[in-house]
C-alpha cells in the first residue's frame, strides 16, 4: 500500500504530510472496520487513508465488483457477513464477533477518508486517559466542492471508541428489510466519557444527483418505517430524542416536534437554506436544500402510505 499520496474520492492527488515519516510512521494499535458491499470504486482510496493503523478488517456482505480482491490487495483482513434479517446488524455484529486486536475500533464507510491531520490526531486520542471515544466531523463532498454550511457541516459522529462500550442503536420496524443488513443512519450508543477531533475526516458518497436521489428513494422508506422507535425516548437501545442532550439527541426531538408540522417539505428548506445558512455554500448549497426538501416530501409520502396501510388492516381485522 502506498504511503506517499492517497488519492481522494474527487480524484485529487493528496500529497501526505512528511512530518509523519518519522515516529508516527509506526503502525498505531488501532482496529480499523470497514463495512462493505459492492465498494469497488471507493475501497482502495479508503483503505489507503486508513493504512496507518495496525490492524484494518473489511466486513463484507457478498460483494460481486472484485471488493474482496481490493481489499486482500490492501493487506485487509476480509469477513463475509450474511444476515439473517434480525438483529444484530452488520456493525453490531462485527463489533461483537470479530477478536480485536486493539482495544481501540474506528470504523470509516468505503466512501470516506481520514485526512493525515486527522490521522495524527486519531494517533495521539488513543491514548488519551479517561476517554472512551472520539466524535469524528465529517466534510462533505458535493458537486466538485466542499459543503461548508447547510446543517451538513459540522456533522458529529461517534466512529472512533474502545469497542466494547460502543454500540449501534436497534431501530425496530415492521420489516427490517428496508434498510439492509448494515446500519447507516443509526449512531453508536457509547456507555462512556466522549470527547471530540477537530480535524474533519472526508466524505464522498454522491458523484452526482442521481445518486443522491436513488439513495434516498431507499432512506425514506427506513426514515418512515423507523419513525416511531427512532422518536420514542423510553427505548433502551435508541438515541434520546431530547431539548437538553447531545448535539444528536437535540436534532432528533427537533424533528420529533416537526412530525406533525405542515409544509415540512418546504420547513426543512427553510431550515437548512435560511437557518443553517446554506446561501453560503452558493448553488451546491441551494441544490442540496432542494434535495433535502424533496427528501422529506418522499418520507411524508411514504408515512401516509404506512398509515393508510395500517388503518386498512385493522378495517379488515375488524370484518373478520
Amino acid at each position: 500500500m502506498e504511503h506517499c499520496c492517497w488519492k481522494s474520492g474527487a480524484g485529487k492527488q493528496i500529497p501526505a504530510d512528511h512530518s509523519m515519516n518519522q515516529a508516527s510512521d509506526a503502525p498505531a494499535p488501532l482496529s480499523v472496520l470497514v463495512p462493505v458491499k459492492n465498494e469497488a470504486a471507493n475501497l482502495h482510496d479508503c483503505l489507503a487513508s486508513v493504512s496507518f493503523a495496525k490492524e484494518i478488517v473489511v466486513v463484507d456482505s457478498g460483494s460481486t465488483d472484485g471488493t474482496q480482491a481490493i481489499a486482500e490487495a490492501a493487506g485487509a483482513k476480509v469477513v463475509q457477513f450474511v444476515w439473517n434479517g434480525k438483529f444484530p446488524r452488520k456493525k453490531n455484529w462485527a463489533l461483537e464477533n470479530i477478536p480485536w486486536q486493539h482495544e481501540w475500533v474506528l470504523i470509516v464507510d468505503a466512501d470516506e477518508r481520514i485526512t493525515p491531520e486527522l490521522q495524527r490526531e486519531i494517533r495521539k486520542a488513543i491514548y488519551r486517559p479517561r476517554v472512551d471515544g472520539f466524535y469524528l466531523n465529517r466534510r462533505f463532498w458535493f458537486l466538485d466542492g466542499w459543503i461548508n454550511h447547510c446543517g451538513y457541516f459540522p456533522s458529529w459522529n461517534m466512529r472512533l471508541f474502545r469497542h466494547w462500550i460502543g454500540r449501534y442503536e436497534q431501530v425496530e420496524i415492521e420489516d427490517n428489510f428496508l434498510s439492509g443488513d448494515n446500519e447507516v443512519h443509526e449512531h453508536v450508543l457509547l456507555h462512556g466519557h466522549a470527547e471530540y477531533l477537530a480535524s474533519p475526516m472526508e466524505h464522498y458518497p454522491y458523484p452526482d444527483t442521481a445518486t443522491f436521489i436513488e439513495k434516498h428513494r431507499g432512506y425514506s422508506a427506513w426514515e418512515a418505517a423507523a419513525s416511531k422507535t427512532l422518536y420514542d425516548w423510553t427505548r433502551e437501545k435508541v438515541l434520546r430524542a431530547t431539548p437538553f442532550g447531545t448535539r444528536l439527541e437535540r436534532k432528533r426531538w427537533l424533528k420529533k416536534a416537526t412530525m406533525r408540522a405542515p409544509f415540512r417539505p418546504e420547513l426543512r428548506f427553510l431550515y437548512h437554506y435560511v437557518w443553517k445558512q446554506g446561501f453560503r455554500d452558493s448553488y451546491r448549497g441551494w441544490l442540496l436544500c432542494r434535495l433535502l426538501a424533496s427528501y422529506e416530501r418522499m418520507i411524508v409520502s411514504k408515512e401516509r402510505e404506512l398509515s393508510n396501510r395500517s388503518r386498512n388492516a385493522r378495517r379488515i381485522s375488524q370484518l373478520l
